[in-house]
């Protein structure tokens, strides 16, 4: 998948400049509904986006948050997973923890990723077989997760905007009390990629399948796990376009330990 990581690490900075020339300028903000904003920012990018994966790919779906899903989708096999800025909160508060995400599914698995912060100028990208990288003001790195494996000492990359009591409870059962903050989804899951965090935890449905594709693919690729609540795989090119049962994404080497403690927490709270 040479050709087709070249394409969208590319795509990524090109969309990354667009939104920085809104970050600078200031950007409309608009709701799509309750606590879900979005930009010209956001629209400018993936008009960008899309057209620019149909141009190089055109036998490729493409499945986008700012577009409606067609289902037309559900006839390929090969489906691009875009999110032009994951993150808008932190956009819209001058906050630099956004990032343009592009996943690739092939046959309803995670394969390819690119998560790029144009406010840091930092990219996480991989693809199978190739590893995952972190590419930094100017520098390259092979990525691997922490062998952490002590759960008192694992950190939980946690939301910026939103505060979880379920996810405080999880981790006050695990033992783990390091926290780090960040607000994308992609982002979370690069601090695991390159062994800053341990576990990140979204136990709610408010997930959607751009939000994890590419950040997927990558952290599986530098050594790490993603499931859901219940340990089952994320599926990918579904009807359904959220993540209705959550995600658990570890360093891998705690993941079954974590899904059990989010299962007993998520029960008890059911039969409360």
């Amino acid at each position: 998948m040479e050709k087709e990581l070249e394409v969208a690490r590319r795509l990524a900075r090109e969309a990354g400049a667009i939104l920085m020339e809104f970050y600078r300028d200031g950007a409309e903000v608009k709701w799509k509904g309750h606590d879900d904003p979005v930009t010209a920012a956001d629209h400018a990018a993936n008009e960008m986006l899309v057209r620019e994966l149909h141009r190089h790919f055109p036998n490729d779906a493409i499945l986008s948050e700012e577009l409606p899903d067609d289902r037309v989708r559900l006839d390929h096999d090969r489906v691009w997973m875009v999110d032009p800025m994951d993150g808008t909160k932190q956009f819209i508060e001058r906050l630099d923890e956004f990032a343009v995400m592009i996943g690739l599914a092939v046959a309803g698995e995670a394969k390819l990723g690119v998560v790029y912060n144009p406010a840091t100028d930092k990219m996480y990208y991989a693809a199978p077989g190739m590893g995952a990288f972190l590419e930094e003001k100017w520098t390259t790195k092979r990525l691997r997760v922490s062998p952490v494996n002590d759960l008192t000492q694992a950190v939980a990359a946690m939301s910026r905007s939103h505060h979880s009591p379920i996810v405080d409870r999880i981790r006050e059962q695990l033992g783990s009390t390091q926290t780090i903050r960040s607000g994308s989804v992609g982002l979370k899951m690069g601090l695991i990629a390159e062994g800053q965090a341990h576990i990140y935890l979204h136990t709610g449905s408010k997930t959607n399948q751009w939000d994890t594709c590419g950040p997927e693919a990558i952290l599986r690729e530098a050594g790490g796990s993603v499931t859901d609540n219940y340990g089952e795989p994320l599926g990918y090119n579904v009807s359904e376009i959220r993540n209705q049962h959550g995600i658990v994404a570890t360093n891998g080497i705690i993941q079954e330990q974590v899904v059990a403690a989010t299962k007993a927490v998520l029960t008890d709270y059911r039969q409360k």
